[in-house]
């Protein structure tokens, strides 16, 4: 066997080196290897040079941000379909008959449960058999649902429906983290997310614009059939023009190959070695068994995981409490239509898109300036220090919204006391999730799993509360008593700052699944 000792770290692999490397006590330069290369006198498989153009990192800029666009795209319909439902609510339960305010808030939210299940088996999945089949398996998946929920006959199976929809749906949510540790290397690892992120950010938002035209005019159900055209072409196009890019599925197929070309048992993919598995793929039930572990043992044994996914999942589940109160604050407040209801989410989407510009433009450039401070040497924890000045912009939004509706304020007010909240959540959130793609980009779509389950599973939860919450302290201080808790978390991200790497470097995670 090969000593795995000489191998480049296949756990993260930065940017290419500008410079070459002088070997000690040797009068030769050498260029570090960051991306392992193929050795056929020891069995080693791995990529032809560190150029080699196979190498998703390789791949031209105009292919790499082709294949984020192609996933981003579905990383925006997907969401929207979270909440375009939700100012239709009333004509279905007119339909149907039904007046339990809680079932109706749950056939909105069942769609997150699904997110919240999803990632758990998907995520591993794509890290066994490629990103490739499982994003475009879980895409169909999406779109056939959308069938089901048009045509339901009753509010059970619509439920039903809906939560097999979100499984399917989050599919380019969980794997977009992923593709980005596959393709983009640190420095433009911001960027990436951050164009990736709109879909999960501004889908909720956007959703009950459209839902809210689209019910009132031509009737509920033709919300998933609107789902069902765009899903199924944006699927189609994905399946036309995607690619595989995790970079150990592509090597252990090139090992296959040469394999049977050369006639020789003894190719071993580099990446495999490295993890101290073989070439052989696992069984379904076996993958399913190592991979459902990798989320797990992320959120039980890595405290930084567990408390960036808890702020995170508190932050979503605020965000959906939010929503709770829009449609009906405007309707019977201020007259709104339902349609025109819906144009109210545009106070929370434009805060999300001033929070994105910023994001985009600094995050990159301070990681840059904070690696220089540091000798050249990256700490994931130079995404966060942002997140100080974002998580103070929260709170103000409850305030502000909760006092200026319930004293029946011109409607413009409430709607710009939402952009504060929409800023400062994208502050929260971009930070978080390019960190854990940097400290996990091998495993970035099981890390991103643990993200979105967390917070999925209280964003399908904490909006059932809404209704109770509001009729009895009011929109004053309902949602002052959110505000509170938004603000009691202010002090959260200056700990992460402090002692975040010192918490990540003492608790390290062993995500190999080979029991050692």
């Amino acid at each position: 066997m090969p000593d795995s000792s000489t191998m480049p770290d296949l756990e993260s692999q930065p940017e290419k080196p500008s410079t070459p490397i002088q070997s000690p006590g040797s009068s030769t330069t050498t260029v570090a290897l960051l991306y392992p290369e193929t050795d056929l006198a020891k069995g080693i498989v791995g990529w032809d040079s560190q150029d080699d153009p196979a190498n998703p990192q390789n791949f031209a800029p105009t292919q790499k941000w082709i294949l984020l666009a192609l996933i981003s795209s579905f990383t925006f319909i997907s969401p929207l379909a979270s909440s375009m439902f939700s100012p239709a609510i009333s004509y279905m339960a007119a339909e149907f008959h039904v007046t339990n305010e809680t079932l109706l808030s749950f056939s909105v939210t069942i769609f997150l449960l699904g997110y919240t299940f999803g990632p758990l088996v998907l995520a591993p999945l794509s890290e066994i058999y490629g990103r490739r089949i499982i994003f475009s398996s879980a895409n169909w998946f999406f779109v056939v649902w959308q069938i089901g929920c048009a045509l339901a006959p009753n509010l059970t199976s619509l439920i039903i429906f809906r939560l097999l929809a979100g499984i399917g749906g989050v599919g380019c949510v969980t794997l977009g983290a992923g593709v980005i540790a596959d393709l983009f290397p640190i420095q433009q690892r911001g960027m990436a997310t951050s164009i990736w992120a709109l879909g999960p950010l501004v889908g909720p938002v956007v959703g009950p614009i459209c839902g809210g035209f689209i019910g009132e005019e031509i009737g509920w159900r033709w919300v998933f059939w609107v789902l069902l055209i765009a899903s199924g072409t944006v699927a189609a196009l994905i399946e036309l023009l995607n690619r595989e890019t995790y970079a150990p599925v592509l090597i252990r197929w090139k090992t296959q190959k040469l394999s049977k070309d050369l006639n020789r048992t003894d190719l071993r993919s580099a990446y495999d070695l490295a993890r101290g598995t073989t070439t052989v793929p696992p069984t379904v039930s076996q993958a399913l068994s190592q991979g459902l572990r990798r989320p797990l043992i992320l959120l039980v044994k890595s405290p930084i995981v567990l408390l960036l996914s808890t702020y995170m999942a508190v932050v979503y589940g605020l965000l959906y409490l939010f929503f709770t109160t829009i449609t009906s604050v405007f309707e019977d407040t201020y007259g709104f239509s339902t349609g025109l209801a819906g144009l109210a989410y545009l106070g929370i989407g434009i805060g999300f898109f001033i929070g994105l510009t910023l994001i985009a433009l600094s995050s990159d450039r301070i990681v840059k300036t904070l690696t220089a401070r540091n000798g050249g040497s990256f700490q994931p924890e130079m995404r966060l220090p942002t997140m100080i000045f974002f998580s103070c912009l929260l709170p103000i939004s409850f305030f502000w919204y909760g006092w200026s509706a319930k004293y029946h304020t011109h409607w413009i007010v409430p709607i710009i006391g939402m952009l504060p909240f929409g800023i400062g959540l994208i502050g929260i959130y971009m930070p978080i999730q390019t960190y854990v793609i940097d400290c996990y980009p091998a495993y970035a779509a099981s890390a991103n799993a643990a993200l979105t389950a967390l917070r999925s599973l209280l964003g399908a939860l904490l909006p059932l509360a809404g209704p109770k919450l509001f009729d009895s302290l009011g929109l004053g201080w309902g949602n002052s008593l959110l505000g509170f808790i938004a603000l009691a978390f202010v002090p959260v991200p200056i700990f992460f700052n402090r002692y975040g790497q010192r918490i990540r470097e003492r608790y390290p995670v062993n995500l190999e699944g080979n029991g050692k």
